[in-house]
């Protein structure tokens, strides 16, 4: 606050230099929510990708109980006697 009303060259200068650090932090805090707000979409779509998986392995076991188990089918055609 005081570097603002002094009127010397270094005051202007340690002034000029304030500002700027704080536009660099507020740069920054911008950055990182953006950076933030993407890891959360990337977790969102791993989310569901792992879901799709699961249900991909169940299909996949409920289809090698049913090869372990195979029916015996009926023949289909003539039958000769």
């Amino acid at each position: 606050m005081l570097s603002c009303i002094l009127n010397s060259e270094r005051a202007i200068d340690v002034n000029i230099r304030i500002i700027r650090v704080f536009t660099k932090i507020r740069e920054t805090q911008i950055n990182n929510l953006n950076i933030i707000l993407d890891i959360e979409e990337i977790k969102k779509k791993l989310y569901n990708q792992s879901k799709n998986i699961e249900l991909v392995f169940e299909y996949l076991d409920e289809l090698n109980k049913k090869a372990d188990n195979p029916n015996p089918r009926k023949e289909i055609g003539y039958k000769k006697k």
